[in-house]
Formats: structure tokens, sequence, C-alpha cells
């Protein structure tokens, strides 16, 4: 499964648990500019340096009306820390069952040592005040994600 959703699509609307517990939602960004990443795994080399570059450059996101929402497999509790032990200022959401990978087409096959297996696709939507999707980045510089963006 590639990637389908466009620069110019509406993006699919989505309802997830943050790392506290709390349902959110596409709906609750209407009017904003949303940087919508998805990643594999907490606390990894590539996953812990893209949340860094984004928490490094946070104060730029939002001198230009953008808020940052990450997405991952992981559990709440697994968020929490991680955003705690980072202080990442902003929310990660809970997709256990990658139900929010699905819609945005991020939940797909990977290779690592010859082995394939389903994972997700590190991936990153920028989504406008409308909920139109203004950029999608597939190739993901974790060191250099801001730059990508910005």
């Amino acid at each position: 499964m590639a990637i389908t959703l466009q620069v110019g699509d509406k993006a699919p609307a989505f309802k997830a648990k943050n790392e506290k517990g709390e349902t959110v939602s596409l709906a609750d960004y209407k009017g904003k500019k949303l940087v919508l990443y998805f990643y594999p795994k907490d606390d990894t080399p590539g996953c812990t340096a893209e949340a860094c570059d984004l928490r490094d450059n946070y104060q730029s996101f939002q001198s230009q009306g953008y808020e940052i929402l990450g997405v991952s497999p992981d559990a709440e509790a697994k968020h929490q820390k991680f955003i705690d032990k980072h202080e990442l200022p902003f929310s990660l959401l809970a997709d256990t069952d990658n139900a929010v990978a699905i819609a945005y087409g991020t939940w797909g096959e990977k290779s690592m040592y010859g082995k394939k297996y389903m994972g997700i696709l590190r991936t990153t939507f920028v989504i406008d005040e409308k909920g139109k999707i203004e950029k999608v980045i597939e190739k993901v510089d974790t060191k250099k994600h801001t730059t990508q963006l910005l």
C-alpha cells in the first residue's frame, strides 16, 4: 500500500487518544494549520531525531500558525514517557489499531534485513485551515525535518 493522498485532497477525519488519554480529532484543528507526522516507534534513533528536530523548531511552527501532532502505534503511556524524556511540546496520538495510519495510507509493507513486515511508513502531511492537504513528505529527513516543512 502506498501513500495515495495528494496535495489538494481533503484530509481524512480521524479520532485517537493522545498521551493523556484524551480523544483528539482532526475537527479539533479546524481553522488551524496542522503538521501531522507518522513515525514508527517512540524512543528509536530516527524517531527521536525527528521529534527533537520538531521540538527544537516548535516556536518557528507556532509563529507561522502551525500545530504539530505525531502519530505512531505506541500506547498512551509510552507516548507520555517519550514526551517527558525529550520535553516535547506537542501531543502524540496512540494509533494502536492503525486506523489513522490506514486512513492516511501510511500503514504498509516494509523490509528490514530481507524480512518483510507491516509497519508505519514515515510520512508527514501538512493540513491547511480548511482541512485540505497542503504538502506531503514521503522521504522524511529525520534530522532536518523542519527544513523540509518550513
